[in-house]
């Protein structure tokens, strides 16, 4: 699949910034993003090349919701990449969640022992444990008895959830992604983890409805999916069972709440951390 790379380049600039752009360049299409520990390097935004429009992308930079902020880019299409050595450039240390999960890559060495030691090799795919809502997902997972519970992973990524999961004592686990990028990284994820019973499928909401019930639903991707597809989550959750959502901003929260009643959600928690959020909801 053929990938275009944009180089983002802004200022001021910071690792927040960075963050915020790579929100608004999901809204408009973009899937997978390098970004950088300081925010001085430019973030690396990649999108497929069937899928690229320009005046899309020009309406997302337009609502670029941080005033006084000069954002400029360069494109190309994007070659086969060293993912792991691009990771070990950006990442420099292996990422503690909660004092109980390491998530390293195969790159790192003197990696500290935790309950739950993960490695990921992120590859094309978003999801290395990094950006804010990961590491909020994955703490969330960490306060959960999931223990013989049914998982459903969507958006998956690198699959880093439903590795967690899975290693936290779920049942099973389904990992959902709409890219190929995504499933073939999970599957070697999975694989380096020696985690079983998780299935990895290409897809989206559309192919929930011969799946389920689950007990644990896991969504972080972006708030207009979530409002489109929430429904077609709620309809395979069993009474009682929670999701978990993040991918979106603080001032999100109170449309996805209202669309969440709508679906016979009832908010249990929100918590946030650097301006991106993390909501549990629960099927009533």
């Amino acid at each position: 699949m053929k990938y275009y790379e944009f180089k983002f380049t802004m200022q001021p600039t910071s690792s927040d910034l960075q963050d915020v752009l790579s929100a608004v360049l999901g809204e408009a299409g973009f899937d997978s993003f390098v970004p950088t520990v300081d925010g001085n390097n430019p973030l690396l935004a990649y999108i497929k090349v069937a899928e690229f429009d320009e005046k899309n992308l020009a309406s997302a930079l337009r609502s670029f919701p941080v005033a006084n902020v000069e954002i400029s880019y360069t494109m190309t299409e994007a070659e086969d990449k060293d993912w792991n050595k691009l990771w070990e450039e950006n990442y420099f240390q292996p990422l503690v969640v909660d004092g109980r999960c390491v998530v390293y890559g195969t790159m790192h060495k003197d990696v500290p022992t935790a309950e739950y030691n993960i490695i990921i090799n992120p590859k094309m795919s978003f999801g290395t444990g990094h950006h804010a809502t990961t590491s909020q997902m994955l703490s969330e997972i960490l306060k959960t008895d999931v223990r013989g519970f049914e998982v459903l992973d969507m958006g998956c990524g690198t699959s880093i959830l439903a590795i967690l999961a899975k290693m936290c004592g779920a049942a099973h686990c389904v990992a959902i992604d709409n890219d190929e990028w995504c499933v073939d990284n999970s599957i070697e994820n999975i694989a380096l983890n020696g985690v079983e019973n998780i299935d990895v499928e290409l897809g989206d909401a559309n192919v929930l409805k011969e799946k389920g019930p689950f007990d644990l639903v896991l969504a972080n991707i972006n708030r207009n999916i979530l409002l489109a597809d929430m429904g077609a989550y709620t309809q395979v959750m069993k009474s009682g069972a929670q999701i978990f959502m993040s991918g979106f901003y603080e001032e999100d929260v109170p449309v996805l709440k209202e669309e969440a009643l709508r679906q016979n959600l009832h908010l249990v928690r929100v918590h946030s951390l650097n301006r991106w959020a993390c909501a549990v909801f629960e099927k009533v």
